[in-house]
């Protein structure tokens, strides 16, 4: 059985994990097509960017939000400042560097599931006079939906293992921003928390195998769909 501080840990993890999968999921799928689509100059580049985090040290990634969204970084001063909206040591900013880390997880599911999608299928909606948002909303992402969720859920899990750009960005504050990496970090420096730091580590197990169990599961859909299985 959890105790109520383990219990706000896994809360607080669930909603950091949901937030930051559901933040990134407009512009996973804005740069998944724009990646599967698209031919434009630099776009080896771009791709390139976008799968940085899955190469550099988290904690460069923390650092780097760190010196944009901190309070006395260009867009986090002009955030507080105008909207009121603080990332740094708060949970949204926990939220911020998961979206972040998980993005190209997501991008390349969502790019992936989007060049299965017969071509055939959306000329054939234009020739019957569907526009480009059309036959987006009625032929390639219906048919790529297995792939958006599949991209949401390895972007979920990867939130839930979310460590060094955390707590390089927001630092590891109870109740805060202690996610569960960070509350097994903190248990594992303190002396009779072995205990706690397994029991949170079975749990953290359970809770991205049970994620990736559900995304090879869309992904074998997806490839049932497209024919490719």
């Amino acid at each position: 059985m959890l105790t109520p501080d383990e219990f706000d840990i896994l809360l607080l993890s669930l909603k950091v994990a949901f937030w930051s999968s559901l933040a990134s999921l407009p512009v996973a799928l804005g740069l998944a097509l724009l990646l599967a689509r698209a031919e434009f100059p630099g776009k080896t580049l771009v791709d390139g960017i976008v799968h940085l985090p899955l190469v550099l040290p988290p904690v460069v990634i923390g650092y780097l939000l760190l010196i944009a969204f901190g309070r006395n970084g260009p867009i986090g001063a002009f955030l507080e400042a105008h909207a009121g909206v603080v990332f740094a040591f708060r949970w949204t900013g926990a939220a911020l560097a998961s979206a972040l880390m998980g993005l190209p997880l997501a991008v390349r599911a969502m790019r992936q599931s989007i060049e299965a999608v017969d071509r055939r299928l959306e000329a054939a909606a234009a020739t019957l006079g569907a526009g480009p948002l059309a036959v987006l909303a009625t032929v390639t992402l219906p048919l790529m939906l297995p792939g958006l969720f599949n991209g949401m859920l390895l972007a979920f899990a990867r939130s839930l293992g979310e460590f060094g750009a955390t707590i390089t960005f927001v630092s590891n504050i109870p109740g805060e921003t202690q996610t569960l990496p960070l509350a097994i970090y903190t248990l594992t420096q303190v002396p009779g928390g072995d205990a706690q730091a397994l029991r949170l580590c079975v749990l953290a197990v359970l809770l991205s195998l049970a994620a990736l169990i559900v995304s090879e599961w869309l992904l074998r859909r997806a490839r049932r769909r497209t024919g490719n299985a």
